[in-house]
């Protein structure tokens, strides 16, 4: 298993886990470090091949569940996905589909109306506000060549994508 939280073994703290469509529960009862990830025993699951028919089963923690960001300037994943994207002009640009790190800091891949999904850097150059109430972030290219400091994003625990590729299409 792979644990998207800042202390991979916290996601043992936060209760049952939910299957993606939540129609099923995982309580925890073991975990542990292993080269790969974590490996968990959950309630139920006595055997190999019971653990093996989850090996593709994508694993959450309900967001009621999990703490506050400590600042204004730190999101979980499931909190961007959805908001509208408008540039600074108000114009609608498309919706948050996903929110990737792939090692050089977050990007959010944005959905527009038509046409490919678009990657915009989740920095405060590229994303001045984020208004959760109002469902909605403004997106703006950086001005000059300056790295604005980066948000963070504090994923929601998760089973990773199988196949790689953009989430949104």
């Amino acid at each position: 298993m792979h644990a998207f939280t800042e202390d991979p073994l916290a996601v043992g703290r936060y209760g049952a886990l939910e299957g993606e469509d939540r129609s099923r529960q995982f309580e925890i009862i073991a975990l542990r470090r292993s080269k790969r990830g974590l490996i968990a025993r959950f309630a139920g699951i006595n055997d190999r091949d019971a653990a093996a028919r989850l090996s593709s089963v994508r694993l959450y923690v309900p967001r009621a569940r999990l703490p506050d960001p400590e600042d204004a300037d730190t999101f979980y994943h499931v909190d961007l996905l959805g908001l509208t994207v408008v540039g600074s002009d108000d114009v609608p640009i498309g919706t948050v589909c996903a929110v990737h790190d792939f090692g050089a800091g977050d990007l959010l891949e944005v959905q527009p109306q038509g046409g490919p999904s678009l990657m915009v850097p989740f920095t405060k150059a590229t994303v001045p506000i984020v208004d959760l109430a109002a469902a909605r972030l403004v997106a703006v290219i950086p001005a000059g060549g300056q790295e604005a400091p980066a948000r963070r994003v504090r994923p929601v625990s998760r089973l990773p994508r199988k196949g790689g590729g953009h989430a949104c299409g």
